[in-house]
């Protein structure tokens, strides 16, 4: 696995990587440290996610996984180290369709008079510009809708939806850009719990198809049942490696500093 932390963990069981395992990493931090006064939020991040990996980034709140996601997407930029997105300088890399986001509520969707099928085709526009979806382009909105078990609500307005409709319509517009990265942020707050086993369901099979994921979740039973690595935060990176070498650790004791638990939130 890739870890350039110096928090050392027992190494899988050696098997042949695959291609994608062996290409260069979607994600590169190298000694990020970051703070939005004198005093750090995060320091001494290295980090590297190669493509189609699942990763889950876990740590209490305050811990700066909010700001490391932040870091990782261009929106900060280091104070010290390096970040990069697919071998280009986070803060300047502009291809965006590359790249699907899935924020905690999607609150602002929540106010958006527009239907499922109008926020899946946004996922088009930067493959077509001003210009008008082709056949293609429709086809393609037409599958993302299918994958994730949203056709029966394209028409529907996305202020009509429940919290989990809204987080799969969001990542069909993903889909439906073409997005090789996913990055989530805490996406099942507020989403029942029927609605959250289904979401991951779907997260998995995404994955299974080729594309990489980024999580950062709050639920850390949903992320040790789901993720295949998991990266333990608390302004350092206090464990970055397979999800069930965490399980077996003290890492989480260490980093929240109190008997947590992978049964639910902390």
């Amino acid at each position: 696995m890739s870890i350039l932390s110096d928090k050392e963990h027992a190494e899988p069981e050696s098997e042949p990587k695959s291609a994608a395992e062996s290409a260069d990493p979607l994600i590169e931090l190298s000694n990020v440290e970051f703070g939005y006064t004198a005093a750090p939020v995060v320091e001494d991040i290295s980090l590297r996610i190669n493509p189609g990996e699942y990763v889950a980034v876990v740590g209490p709140n305050g811990s700066g996984k909010s700001t490391l996601m932040k870091l990782i997407l261009g929106l900060l930029q280091p104070d010290t180290g390096s970040a990069q997105l697919f071998g280009e300088p986070s803060r300047t890399f502009d291809d965006g369709a590359r790249i699907g986001y899935v924020a905690q509520h999607a609150s602002a969707s929540k106010e958006m008079p527009i239907t499922v099928r109008e926020v899946v085709k946004m996922g088009r526009f930067p493959h077509v510009g001003f210009g008008i979806l082709s056949g293609k382009d429709h086809k393609i909105v037409d599958e993302a809708l299918a994958t994730v078990g949203m056709s029966a609500f394209a028409d529907r307005r996305v202020t009509q939806l429940s919290g989990g409709q809204r987080q799969r319509a969001f990542i069909a517009r993903a889909l439906a850009g073409e997005a090789d990265l996913l990055v989530l942020d805490e996406p099942t707050v507020g989403v029942d719990a029927e609605s959250v086993d289904a979401f991951y369901d779907l997260l998995e099979s995404l994955n299974e198809d080729g594309i990489t994921i980024l999580l950062i979740e709050h639920d850390l039973g949903a992320v040790t049942d789901h993720a295949e690595r998991i990266v333990c935060l608390n302004r350092e990176v206090y464990f970055d490696g397979p999800t069930d070498d965490f399980v077996e650790s003290d890492a989480l004791a260490r980093a929240f500093g109190t008997a947590a638990t992978f049964m639910g939130d902390v």
